[in-house]
């Protein structure tokens, strides 16, 4: 394959291009940001149950402490009728005797009740702290999600916009090229990852393996419009004058 010498230089461009192009994609796929931001969303999931967690034990203590609240009062309203009945003066001795014998047993049922109740309304208490602190952990973690969104969204927008320009550069270079040249350019590129190199001091700036000097003779005698491509890893070799032939 033969092409104008100027043309072949232009690959080296070409050639940046695409590099460019390469670690924009590769730097895409492998932000930091993605892995943080799945990481994020996890521990937002984990927050999230268990601040669902939390509030349902709060909950389940408040319905408890609320059936502990009504059983102190009617307790207390029984025992209430009861001293009114003896202060009535309406009541038999036997039935005063009864009255008294209820009463010490309601005290007794009042303060295991009264007990309880204050357990209960001790653990809903730290329920209602444990709610706050795990609400507290959500919206952090909420936070850190939004952090971490927003600089991922900033990253692919440097990366969009770098992408943008290259594409337009490649774009504007790409008819400049003859078919066959582009097409063995681009062929290698999809195989290799680059697809030209400009040959200096012996070495391919592909691949950076020097050649062979089998293959530097050769070079040496083909023509300027000859298209040379490295035996180590089939780039065109673009021949400027820091060749050094």
């Amino acid at each position: 394959m033969k092409a104008d010498p100027s043309l072949q230089r232009e690959l080296l461009d070409l050639a940046e291009v695409d590099a460019e192009l390469a670690r924009v994609a590769h730097r895409r796929r492998n932000l930091p940001e993605l892995s943080e931001i799945e990481a994020v969303e996890k521990t937002l999931r984990d927050k999230r149950d268990a601040l669902v967690t939390a509030q349902t034990s709060a909950s389940d203590l408040e319905r408890e402490v609320t059936r502990q609240e009504r059983e102190v009062d009617s307790v207390r309203a029984r025992v209430d009728r009861d001293r009114k009945l003896m202060e009535s003066g309406s009541a038999g001795a036997k039935q005063l005797t009864e009255l008294e014998h209820e009463l010490e047993t309601l005290a007794r049922r009042q303060q295991v009740l009264e007990d309880d109740q204050l357990e209960l309304m001790e653990r809903r208490e730290a329920a209602d702290i444990e709610v706050q602190r795990a609400a507290a952990e959500v919206d952090k973690a909420e936070q850190d999600l939004e952090d971490a969104v927003s600089r991922r969204d900033e990253a692919l927008a440097d990366l969009n916009a770098t992408q943008s320009r290259r594409d337009a550069d490649r774009a504007a270079l790409v008819p400049k090229l003859p078919e066959a040249l582009l097409k063995t350019y681009d062929r290698v590129r999809e195989q290799r990852g680059t697809g030209a190199g400009l040959l200096r001091s012996r070495q391919c700036g592909a691949c950076k393996l020097e050649l062979d000097r089998s293959q530097l003779s050769d070079i040496k005698n083909a023509a300027a419009d000859d298209v040379i491509t490295c035996e180590n890893c089939g780039a065109i070799l673009v021949r400027t004058g820091e060749s050094g032939l």
